[in-house]
């Protein structure tokens, strides 16, 4: 039995991400997707966890499906 509690949600599952994890979910660059949230950190998809941004995965999957060009 593994006592260190050791379990890493798979990206796919978690409710938010971070810049780095987003960047990579869905192939944006860190510096634009940083961007992004900071010119809309009311739109829903922004979760400010102190100074740090978090990515709310599926507002902004529903987001992204919408555009074609960000």
């Amino acid at each position: 039995m593994d006592t260190n509690n050791n379990y890493d949600v798979p990206i796919w599952e978690k409710y938010t991400l971070t810049i780095e994890e987003a960047a990579k979910y869905f192939r944006i660059g860190e510096t634009k997707l940083r961007k992004l949230a900071e010119e809309n950190l009311n739109a829903g998809w922004v979760l400010m966890n102190g100074n740090r941004i978090q990515i709310k995965r599926k507002k902004f999957e529903k987001l992204i499906d919408e555009y074609e060009i960000i």
